[in-house]
């Protein structure tokens, strides 16, 4: 028995008929065609399927897709506006942030819901925002500069 869900995802509303048991991240890349979110281990260890759901960072394979009936959604596709990136993604290109890429979404999202709470994080603040967030191939380092120059940014 499929049900009819409403909600705001990336500020646009969308009403899509959906499973009971589907997720919030089968919701956004198999019937909203959203591909930005990433599956990574299925069970919400390693943040790569990161969203915002009422600004807040939430692992999308545990939220079923019902749970967002109503609330609004944020995925990296909604950050870019006319084309141009947002100061976070930016600064993680020109500082060396991302290697694979598979990582970056989720952590994008993640970072950018710690400066939306906290303009201007510390180290340890930043460090303790992404710790939900799994990269394997760049140590972190870029990663927090990156945000921390992302965060200076903003606030100028």
């Amino acid at each position: 028995m499929k049900l009819l869900l409403s909600s705001i995802i990336n500020g646009a509303e969308h009403s899509v008929l959906v499973d009971p048991r589907d997720t919030l991240l089968e919701l956004l890349r198999d019937r909203i065609g959203l591909t930005g979110t990433k599956e990574g281990c299925g069970n919400g260890n390693c943040g790569t399927c990161t969203v915002l759901m009422d600004g807040a960072p939430v692992n999308a394979c545990l939220v079923l897709a019902l749970e967002v009936a109503g609330r609004e959604v944020e995925t990296i596709e909604g950050l870019a506006t006319a084309g141009e990136l947002h100061p976070i993604q930016s600064a993680l290109v020109e500082l060396g942030g991302t290697q694979c890429g598979f990582c970056t979404p989720g952590i994008v999202l993640s970072a950018k819901a710690l400066l939306d709470a906290n303009p201007t994080p510390g180290e340890a603040e930043i460090r303790q925002a992404i710790a939900g967030n799994l990269c394997r191939c760049t140590g972190y380092g870029k990663i927090v500069e990156a945000i921390a120059t992302a965060a200076r940014r903003l606030k100028a």
